[in-house]
């Protein structure tokens, strides 16, 4: 019985972007695996930025930094 953790920033995401996710996963793991759909979970967890980080910093503010880059 998979179970599938995908763990994304809290950016704006349609349904229809989170439902190709379920069944992209769920496929992949029906043709790698030979796993059941129907026993196959899969949670999508969004995460703050702030509560992410790279390197040293905060997704935040790297996105900050790169926005300010795209604006000068």
């Amino acid at each position: 019985m998979p179970y599938i953790n995908i763990r994304i920033t809290d950016e704006p995401i349609s349904n229809e972007q989170k439902q190709a996710l379920i069944k992209g996963t769920t496929q992949l793991m029906v043709d790698v695996l030979d796993k059941k759909p129907e026993t196959t979970f899969v949670l999508i967890e969004q995460i703050s930025t702030d509560n992410w980080g790279i390197g040293f910093e905060q997704v935040t503010e790297i996105k900050k930094k790169f926005t300010n880059l795209n604006a000068g």
